[in-house]
Order: structure tokens, then sequence, then C-alpha cells
């Protein structure tokens, strides 16, 4: 099964991450983990960050010759940033140290890790803390994902997103659907599929941006071609919904989460919620069988259901404010404004493409954990196998 970590801080040297479980002989190249860190820079609201990274990644193990050997990969995304911050975030003890480093942080912001992780951890300066909770790290977790998305793709899943609410303004799909949904977010500098509330949510962003405000929103993370029966309902953790919840409240300023109707089910009753079931000829993957409509997100009982699966993702404002708020100077125990560094106005149109890296890591887990096999080979063998059998049941 899929398992992955990461490693490094926002003004550190790098950030790596490392994946463990692939299979041996996934074609995997190094554009592929770049085009995704490409996408996670995007969106209009973006700080200065973003015009000095350039994120592209260094494989150190786990390929050769253009394809996965079964063994762990690693990867490294260097920080163009470091640069400027060698002498903050040098590893190595420096003479003077005793007094504090240059960029201490003692007026913690609300809302973000600073305060409750200095206190936990037991540090005088927040950069402790704040540094590995920055955004930032989910560039790692983007790599990773772009391996996820490789294995996906083998098995004709894809992974997409886009932008349904910013900043108190939704936006409409569209009807039609895109037929390649992330070629037409991507399009959009907010990642939404709704031109005339870009416009509005752009104006809305700038006149925030004046005000050295930040605004959160939701995007939607669909995914289609994924097999009946990915999964189980048997234990709590093998749950495919509580996975997926867990995996996108582990995003930085997430704060909720719905599959399908999400919420709104609890407004409606058992007839406007569930899905009715019709045949389906032919629909080996999806069990033979097709719903009617997919209020329950793609997922039934922690098991998905052969349709597309839905899952929405709501971030809260960034927490650092260029108008900060009050808080406490941690060095005096004095009211003071909290500390205001570089930052974004949002980030919601990139928290979609790390939405759909977590949703990534998690199905690819779950379609190990199904099909298993150490090869790419066995691995589609066995899926094979698997809707080979769904169809000579169906036909029986």
């Amino acid at each position: 099964m899929i398992r992955f970590t990461t490693a490094g801080e926002s003004h550190g040297p790098a950030l790596v991450a490392i994946v463990e479980g692939v299979p041996a002989g996934l074609p995997l190249v190094a554009a592929d983990v770049d085009a995704q860190l490409a996408r996670r820079q995007q969106g209009y609201g973006r700080g200065r960050r973003m015009q000095i990274e350039r994120d592209t990644v260094e494989f150190l193990g786990g390929v050769r010759a253009g394809e996965t050997t079964g063994a762990p990969i690693a990867m490294r995304v260097a920080n163009r940033d470091w640069a400027n911050w060698q002498d903050v975030m040098d590893p190595a003890p420096r003479e003077g140290d005793e007094h504090g480093r240059r960029r201490a942080v003692t007026r913690v912001r609300p809302g973000h890790a600073d305060l409750t992780g200095l206190l936990k951890y037991d540090r005088d300066d927040a950069r402790d803390i704040l540094e590995r909770a920055s955004a930032r790290e989910t560039t790692a977790r983007v790599a990773a994902a772009a391996v996820a998305r490789t294995l996906l793709a083998a098995f004709g899943v894809r992974v997409g997103s886009h932008l349904v609410h910013l900043g108190g303004i939704d936006a409409r799909p569209p009807q039609p659907w895109p037929g390649d949904l992330n070629a037409a977010a991507d399009a959009s500098p907010l990642r939404t599929l709704d031109p005339e509330a870009e416009e509005r949510m752009i104006a809305r962003i700038d006149a925030v941006k004046r005000d050295g405000n930040t605004l959160g929103g939701i995007c939607e993370v669909v995914v289609t071609g994924l097999p009946v029966g990915l999964g189980s309902h048997v234990s709590w953790d093998r749950k495919l919904d509580g996975r997926l919840a867990a995996a996108m409240m582990s995003i930085p300023a997430v704060k909720g989460v719905e599959i399908g109707l999400g919420f709104e089910a609890a407004r409606r009753t058992g007839a406007e919620v569930h899905d009715e079931i019709v045949p389906a000829p032919g629909e080996a993957r999806t069990g033979g069988v097709r719903r009617a409509t997919n209020r329950a997100g793609g997922l039934e009982g922690g098991m998905t259901s052969g349709e597309p699966l839905v899952v929405r993702v709501a971030m809260k404002p960034i927490s650092t404010l260029m108008r900060p708020l009050g808080t406490v100077d941690t060095a005096t125990g004095q009211a003071a404004e909290a500390t205001a560094e570089r930052s974004d106005v949002t980030a919601v149109p990139a928290m979609g493409v790390i939405a759909e890296a977590m949703a990534a890591l998690v199905l690819a887990d779950a379609l190990l954990e199904k099909f298993g096999g150490d090869s790419l080979t066995e691995t589609r063998r066995n899926h094979d196998a698997y809707i080979l059998h769904l169809a000579g049941r169906l036909s029986g």
C-alpha cells in the first residue's frame, strides 16, 4: 500500500517527499511531477513567494531509466528563497544565537499554529513552529501525489478540481460539463468554471488586498474512472469516506469536508437524498448498474460505487494579515500586533490542487489495497481479472 512522508521547512534548503509501496514498472519522469508542482503555484491572489519559486523535482531514489523500481521513491524540491534565509534557518549553531536569530517571531498570529506549537514544544521563537506549519510543506505532498496520480491514470482514473466559492461569491457549474475538468479549470486564474463569477471574485480579492485582509473559499474535487469496491465497510479505519475526510482535513487552513450532498443531505428527505439504481448492461466497472443521480458523491458504505467521486473542501482565510490582528508578544507577555510576513490574499485555487493530491494519495492506496502487486503488470492483471469477474456475474 502507498505510504508517504515529507520533510523540510518553508525557508529551509529544500522540501523532501518519500513515497513507499509504488509497484515496479510504472513509467515516471520528472516532467510528470513538475507539471503538478506548477499547477500548485498558480492562482490569482497569490503573494510574492510564487514569483520567487519555480518548483522542480529531483529524484533521489526509486526511479531508474524512466520507471519505478519498487523501492521507496525519494524526491527533493529546492527552495530558491533559501538564499535569503540561510542565516535565519541554518541548522548549525551560530555565534550570538543566545540572543536569538534575525526574524524571530514572538508576536504570534491568531489562527495559526504559532502560539499553540510554541507552548507545546517549549520554544522561544515561533519560527521553529511556523516554518513547518506553513502551507509550503504541501509542495512535497503534491510531488508525492504526482506519483499516485500516474499510478491511477494507468487504470483510467482521472483526478480534477475546480473552485466553487470564494469570499462570499458562488460559482455556477457549467452545462455541459467540460470533458477535461483540469484543462478547463487551469485556464482560469482562479480555477473556476464560471467566467461571470470569476470577474466578481477578482474584484473582491483586489478590494480585500487593499484592506490588508484575506479570503477563504471552497473547491470541489471530482474523480472519474474508479471501479466499484475500493475501500470497505467492515472497519472504521478502512472506510474510504473517512480516509478521504482525514486527508483533506490535514491540509493547512482546511476546516470542512463534504462528500456528495454533504450537509445538504441532512436537510432533505430520504427520497430526495438516496440515488436510485438502474441497469447499465456492459458497465462492468460499475457492477453493471448505474445511479440515476449521484447525490452520494460516488461513495456508499465506505466504498466506491463506480460513480464519479465528488468531495468539496472548505478553506478558511489565511491567518497572516497585512493589517494585523491583536495578539500577545510571548517575549514580554504584553499586548501587541501580530507578525505580518509576506503572504497571499487567498490560496483557495492552489488548495484545490492540493486537495486533488490528497485524494490521489488515498485512492492510490485503496487501489493497491484492493488489487495488490509488486509490479504494474501484476497489479493490472489483478485489476483486469476483477473487472472481468464483475462482467461475468452480471451476465449470469
